[in-house]
């Protein structure tokens, strides 16, 4: 009797300690992923993060769904403070990231995360910081509205997403470059709130996603008078300028670099799983068709590539932080 129970006693400590070890990768995943999005339903993130999951659940995918969780606030700092802090760091639980926008907000401080709290799984694309007006502005160009700033400091409104987010380093790269001054709006909600902003004439124009704005030029709602980029978008706004073709100094420091993280401590074999299954499914031609459809500019890139570009942003957003 007392060997049957040291059996029985032995196989529930067993059993306890199992359900407690996180998945492997032979087990991954066997139940819904949430990806977490620091941003409103609506915005480009949260528009994109539904595309780039729609094939998750696909048996040559991840043979999971993935459902979003929305956690808006603080130009993103609050959703990704409750990642960094609070998500289980077991695969079931991703979010999307946003570079430059959490680089930043770490490097001037005041949050719970740098890019050692996380760890990127891919990249699913690169969306430009552009210049928009309402549709019935009377600027046409971006010289157009840079001149009236000069002439009335304080007087041109730009709303943009938040604080040290793609949008805001835009536009203190644009005042430094015009030696005009501008007033910057960070906007609750988002994009979509800073889109609606402008399309609302609540401001002179702002700063925004190309990806955004592309559907809003398309619905008639807003010009578009520049891209912060080094080069133009020929995809979906070939005959918009550069702000450095315009003649300012704005390079693309801003462009907005999306994809999926997870928590640092994630198991490795999870990590590796993910990092070869996700990049597949960014690029499945669902995918592809309904980001171009939609104005959602794609660039892939895996796991290592993603590191790179991490550790080169965290470079170049100290130095130019630094000097503004």
């Amino acid at each position: 009797m007392k060997t049957l129970l040291k059996t029985f006693g032995a196989s529930l400590v067993a059993a306890t300690l199992a359900g407690a070890v996180p998945a492997m990768a032979d087990d991954y995943p066997s139940r819904p992923i949430g990806v977490a999005v620091s941003y409103g339903a609506g915005g480009a993130t949260d528009f994109q993060a539904r595309i780039v999951t729609m094939v998750a659940g696909n048996e040559d995918m991840l043979g999971q769904p993935m459902y979003i969780l929305n956690k808006p606030g603080a130009g993103g700092r609050v959703g990704w403070n409750w990642f960094a802090s609070e998500a289980e760091a077991d695969g079931y639980m991703m979010s999307a990231y946003n570079v430059p926008h959490f680089i930043a907000q770490s490097i001037k401080g005041g949050v719970q995360y740098s890019a050692d709290s996380f760890e990127p799984i891919a990249n699913w694309g690169a969306d430009p910081a552009v210049v928009v007006v309402p549709a019935d502005s009377p600027y046409n160009t971006i010289q157009e509205m840079v001149d009236f700033a000069k002439e009335n400091p304080g007087k041109v409104t730009l709303s943009g997403a938040g604080l040290f987010v793609g949008h805001h380093i835009a536009a203190l790269q644009l005042q430094k470059a015009t030696d005009a001054k501008f007033v910057y709006i960070p906007t609750k909600g988002g994009g979509a709130a800073a889109m609606k902003a402008v399309v609302a004439g609540d401001v002179t124009g702002g700063i925004n996603n190309l990806s955004d704005a592309f559907r809003a030029a398309e619905a008639g709602n807003v010009k578009v008078l520049a891209v912060a980029d080094l080069e133009r978008n020929e995809e979906f706004l070939p005959d918009v300028p550069t702000l450095m073709e315009a003649g300012y100094d704005v390079d693309n420091a801003s462009v907005n670099f999306r994809g999926l993280m997870v928590p640092k401590g994630t198991p490795q074999e999870v990590i590796d799983t993910l990092a070869e299954k996700v990049p597949a499914m960014f690029n499945h031609a669902r995918v592809t068709k309904r980001m171009a459809a939609g104005g959602s500019p794609l660039r892939v890139m895996n796991r290592e590539e993603v590191q790179a570009m991490w550790a080169k942003r965290q470079e170049t957003l100290a130095e130019l932080l630094e000097g503004l």
